[in-house]
This record gives C-alpha cells, structure tokens and sequence, in this order.
C-alpha cells in the first residue's frame, strides 16, 4: 500500500486582548496568538503538513495573508480544505503526531480535550493524535508559541471507501463558499462539487 508521510511548522506571537485559540479549543488566557485568522498555530501546522504530504502546496497558496477574507476565520477552514485535497488524492489519515513549543499556557491538563477536538476535526480516532508540549528553554522564545506536525497518510485504493472528510466549524456558510471555489482557484480548475452534505456539521 501507497504510504505518504507530511511535516508541518507554524509559530505566532502573544497577542493582548485578543482569544487564544490552539488545536481548536479556545483557552483562558491573558493572551491570544497574533495572525491574519484565529491564529490558531497547531491547526495551521497540521494543515501543512496534510497539504505537503500529497504535494498540494502550503496554506498560504490557499489562504494569503493579506485576503481580507480570512481576517479572524476559523482554522478549521483552512484544515478542510487540507481535507479535501488528500481526499481528493486518494489518501485518508493514518495518524498525525504534534508538539507543541510554548512557555504558557500548560497544555498538560488540556492535552486529553486538546486530541479530543482535534480528533473530531480530523475525523479520525483519538488514539491516533499525539499532542505534546514543551517549553522554550534557550531559544529566547517565551512569547511565542510553536507547532510541529507529522502525517501519514495511506492511499485508498478503493474510492468508495472514502468519505468526505470535513471539519468541523462553526459556520456553515461560510464552508460552504470555500470549498466550492477555493480548490480550483488554486489549481485553476473548474468549480468542484461539493462531497458532503453541510447537514452533517455541527
């Protein structure tokens, strides 16, 4: 069976006065993360990471910073679409494994909710998350928060046994207008139907 392996990194400042948001859990914080979106830095890792182990580009390809469209959005836009492109290949998720690099918040006592979500957003079983988190010790880094993500990925050799795989995000809507054009703007395709009934996200 076809194997692909992806490595994803993403890092953003502290922030005042903003929600701190990582791996999709928003967390009680004096800070959040500085970013064009939610910030949201281990969804940003693992979404390069899935688009870099099918060959599809990085999320800035998608997902310009300087669009005004994705001011404040929710990352897990940007992971569905990561999604669908290693659907769309012919791969599913294996496992994907993080590490976290931060000074604070402690991520130990929300790790468990932490692969819960992001379980939920990748439609795969918990026990196929690693989430782990270490402190910048000698980096001069305090301020910053880090992410790493590996994927594998299998490759289905029976279509019919792939489902969509969309995460799940607060609006639908606004779902529903990315995927039907993101794709092909970017491969300069035409519009893609969509592969899932919005009904099914909550």
């Amino acid at each position: 069976m076809n194997m692909r392996i992806g490595f994803g990194w993403d890092s953003h400042a502290f922030k005042p006065g903003v929600p701190l948001k990582i791996g999709g859990l928003a967390i009680d914080h004096p800070e959040g993360l500085a970013g064009h979106s939610d910030g949201d830095v281990l969804l940003h890792a693992i979404t390069d990471a899935l688009l870099g182990a099918v060959s599809a580009g990085d999320i800035g390809s998608f997902f310009p910073p300087g669009d005004p469209r994705w001011k404040n959005a929710d990352s897990a836009i940007f992971l569905n679409v990561a999604l669908e492109e290693i659907q769309n290949a012919g791969y599913r998720i294996v496992n994907v494994d993080t590490t976290l690099v931060l000074a604070a918040p402690k991520i130990g006592p929300i790790a468990g909710d932490m692969r819960e979500r992001v379980a939920e957003l990748l439609d795969i079983k918990p026990n196929a998350v690693g989430i782990k988190a270490k402190t910048p010790e000698g980096l001069n880094a305090d301020h910053v928060a880090q992410a790493h993500a590996a994927v594998l990925l299998e490759q289905v050799e029976d279509p019919t046994q792939l489902k969509s795989m969309t995460a799940v995000i607060e609006s639908q809507k606004q779902l529903e207008d990315v995927v039907k054009d993101l794709v092909s703007q970017v491969h300069g395709t035409p519009e893609r139907k969509k592969t899932f009934d919005t009904e099914d996200i909550t």
